[in-house]
């Protein structure tokens, strides 16, 4: 079964091509720094402080960033010259790396007019990180990073990258093979900074499903997997040692919390019901009346009725031919009843092997509810067929339950705000502790969901993309980071809040000239 996608018109992007203006006049003399020293800005953080959006890091994309953004307005009142990781290279605006020319992560995502999408665009990526400039930049936001890799030696190693020990984006710049991302921006000697960093401690396991591991209690992030949550403990600790060296020589600067996940489209965009007879809505997968009647008598009816007399008849109900239906996934929370619907079956004539295969698939089996959230990740997934399942039981959230790195169950969503909360908690104490500013940007991200109404009277929202939202929508294809009006708000943000608590008078950006996604005619080289 394919899925429906969002079909979007090249008409709807014209804007695309557009230069950011400012929205004041730069030339107007009553611009200040206030109490701030703008001569040397630095910036570190992840992804959201480098740039990244549609997946990766591009040319046009890193120009974008908010920290360089933040670094032309603070031009207007003496800041100094802001330097970024070098993308000449990428001279089509691929994105993606190469390690000694293997590709290691693909090209950023494009709408195509013809096929809708979103889709990688056609080509080669043309950065090979092997390519190394070993020098400090003042964007030292590195993709991938949690708060402690920061002060990892051996973060940017080259030769740890193929092992997965270090990161490809630092090992293109760090310094040498036992320098920290940390380091090399102190060796900027900066006056003012921004730090927005802890987004990935908590994140990555949200963007996978819930795989990864709560940390709390481990106090040696050496053991952590890539998709698990940090100690709240080492979290705290960490970040006031990176607040205590960006510091230390007098320099004031911005801290950002954490956005809560739930409020990013990559959480909120696939619906937990999307099955029907024909297509309702946007995102819904058209399953057919036949195929419902069949599944009902041939899967569900049975499946209930069994569930049903081990007092678990909640977990399914019969599918709605005239409505939207829930997607099968696994709760690994629920009692196993693989043993029960195993012998179940194989007393009503299913051949062992195959009654033993759909009572391990059905064991931990339900549909799923609105407290669920279905990765974007999952809607190619929804009705492909999993490894090893016999017809008619492949079928993905339809025969076959959607698996743990699917779906954010709610247990697992808990788990993710408490951590959040934590990490923000910190922030904001530490913060306190050496009168920096903060821009809540949960606070902002939140406000997405319901309409954020910026200076020039727009209302922007957090969700995907579709035709009607296609000008309002501030998140880039990937769902996850800002496209380049997104990063413009935040970088608005900052500046109301350096404004704020430095008594700054710096200009703002207009959101509204900043571009959208970008849409090609056809895909191809």
């Amino acid at each position: 079964m394919k899925n429906k996608f969002i079909y979007l018109s090249v008409l709807a992007f014209v804007f695309a091509g557009c230069e950011p203006e400012f929205e004041n006049e730069l030339s107007d003399s009553n611009y200040s720094a206030g109490d701030a020293d703008f001569s040397s800005y630095v910036a570190i953080g992840n992804s959201l402080t480098a740039g990244f959006m549609d997946g990766t890091m591009s040319r046009v994309g890193q120009q974008y960033s908010f920290p360089n953004l933040l670094a032309q307005q603070f031009a207007v009142v003496g800041g100094g010259e802001f330097t970024q990781p070098p993308f000449d290279a990428d001279v089509d605006n691929l994105g993606g790396l190469l390690f000694n020319g293997n590709v290691i992560q693909p090209t950023r995502l494009i709408i195509d007019a013809g096929d809708g999408g979103p889709e990688n665009i056609a080509g080669t990526p043309t950065i090979d990180i092997t390519n190394q400039f070993a020098m400090a930049y003042n964007n030292m936001g590195v993709p991938g990073a949690k708060s402690f890799h920061l002060l990892a030696e051996g973060y940017g190693n080259i030769a740890g990258v193929p092992l997965g020990q270090a990161n490809p984006y630092f090992a293109r710049t760090a310094t040498s093979p036992t320098a920290t991302v940390l380091g090399d921006a102190m060796s900027k000697n900066p006056t003012f900074f921004t730090n927005w960093i802890g987004n990935n401690d908590v994140l990555a396991f949200a963007t996978s499903g819930g795989t990864g591991v709560n940390q709390e209690g481990n106090m040696n992030p050496a053991t952590y997997g890539s998709n698990d949550i940090t100690d709240p403990t080492v979290f705290a600790g960490v970040y006031s040692q990176i607040i205590n060296t960006l510091t230390s020589n007098g320099a004031k600067g911005v801290v950002a919390t954490i956005p809560d996940v739930t409020s990013i489209p990559f959480f909120t965009t696939v619906p937990y019901n999307p099955l029907s007879a024909s297509v309702i809505g946007d995102g819904d997968a058209a399953v057919g009346q036949a195929t419902i009647q069949q599944l009902n008598q041939q899967l569900y009816g049975p499946l209930k009725q069994a569930l049903t007399a081990f007092g678990q008849g909640s977990r399914i109900n019969l599918l709605n031919p005239n409505g939207n239906n829930p997607l099968l996934i696994t709760d690994e929370t629920l009692s196993n009843l693989a043993p029960q619907l195993t012998a179940a079956l194989t007393m009503a004539g299913f051949e062992p092997q195959l009654a033993a295969f759909l009572g391990n698939a059905y064991g931990r089996a339900r549909q799923a509810t609105a407290s669920d959230l279905v990765l974007l990740s999952t809607r190619a997934a929804i009705g492909a067929a999993p490894q090893g399942a016999p017809a008619p039981f492949n079928l993905f959230g339809i025969t076959y339950p959607l698996q743990d790195q699917h779906i954010l169950i709610p247990s697992e969503t808990s788990v993710v705000a408490t951590a959040t909360a934590s990490f923000n908690q910190s922030i904001r104490q530490i913060a306190a502790s050496k009168n920096l500013a903060v821009a809540d940007m949960n606070q902002i991200l939140n406000q997405l969901v319901s309409g954020l109404r910026t200076e020039d009277g727009q209302i922007y929202t957090a969700d995907y993309f579709s035709t009607s939202t296609i000008s309002t929508v501030l998140f880039s294809l990937d769902g996850i980071h800002p496209n380049a009006r997104g990063y413009a708000v935040i970088a608005n943000e900052v500046l109301k809040v350096i404004n704020d608590h430095y008594n700054a008078k710096l200009p703002l950006v207009s959101a509204g000239n900043y571009p959208g996604a970008t849409v090609l005619p056809s895909n191809a080289n």
